[in-house]
């Protein structure tokens, strides 16, 4: 490990600034901006930081929070479904459940409906278990201010989060029977792999073709994806790991977009199907993105 505390902790705050921001592109933006700041400081200065990691998470926060004030109105104006941005991602982040679960397509889409600052206290503490007198340093509040942030913000999670409860034999079980389903058009087996209450959401950015609207109901999304082979020949479904859970690339569409897919798999089927398509999305699907907690 580096001796350098920024880059000793480089995957941390990629992965605070990723999770706040549900953006891979803003959040190296924000650890670039605090690297530096981190080396404006100067060395003596650097030195006589006691616990840098606390130091630097309070900076990538700081950061990343005024980058999501700051994209707010961008969010308003977005053509069609905005979705956060999938990230190609290790073996090792699936092994830990808890980052798994808090990077997951899912959970960020759920984190979009807090605010700014309910989203920085809940990535922080229940993510990061960051106490909460450093929080309040960070957020320039009172620790008991940031802990009724806290309460809010985790009630509101609780209500929306899906349950992912699911070993990974069983997701992998059920999105290969889903992705068989779709490659061959079988209407019956869409039907039996997706919950009756399913939900697709699509994100185009208004550049790539994409429904607009969330299709909800196991027939609804059935029938959508039923001729997905006919209307798309040439193209490749390959399975992928995105954001900690196992997925889905689809490649040689003739519009020249590829795509990434995302589920949610409850009770042996699936639940949620997140589809993004914007390519101003899709720049780091190649690259296996470094996370930590």
């Amino acid at each position: 490990m580096s001796d350098d505390p920024f880059l000793a902790n480089r995957g941390l705050l990629f992965t605070i600034a990723y999770e706040m921001l549900g953006s891979a592109a803003d959040a190296e933006d924000v650890v670039q901006d605090t690297w530096l700041r981190w080396d404006a400081i100067g060395a003596d200065a650097r030195a006589d930081v006691r616990h840098p990691r606390p130091f630097l998470v309070r900076m990538v926060t700081r950061k990343a929070l005024d980058r999501l004030r700051a994209n707010a109105r961008r969010r308003e104006e977005y053509v069609g479904e905005w979705l956060p941005e999938p990230l190609l991602t290790a073996p090792d982040v699936a092994d830990d459940v808890a980052l798994a679960e808090s990077v997951s397509i899912a959970m960020l889409t759920v984190l979009e409906t807090l605010t700014p600052t309910e989203r920085a206290v809940f990535v922080l503490h229940e993510v990061f278990e960051t106490p909460y007198g450093e929080i309040a340093e960070t957020l320039g509040k009172t620790p008991a201010a940031v802990r009724q942030i806290g309460h809010r913000a985790r009630e509101h999670v609780a209500a929306r989060r899906p349950r992912m409860e699911v070993g990974r034999v069983e997701q992998r079980q059920v999105v290969d029977r889903f992705l068989a389903a779709v490659w061959e058009g079988d209407l019956q087996g869409l039907l039996d792999v997706l919950a009756p209450d399913v939900v697709l959401v699509a994100d185009g950015g208004g550049v790539a073709q994409a429904v607009l609207n969330p299709v909800a109901g196991a027939k609804k999304v059935a029938n959508l994806l039923k001729p997905f082979r006919r209307l798309t020949p040439g193209a490749e479904i390959v399975p992928t790991v995105f954001n900690g859970t196992l997925g889905a690339r689809v490649v040689g569409i003739a519009d020249g977009f590829d795509t990434a897919i995302s589920f949610v798999v409850e009770a042996g089927r699936i639940s949620r199907i997140y589809v993004v398509r914007n390519p101003a999305k899709l720049g780091m699907i190649d690259v296996v993105a470094t996370l930590s907690r």
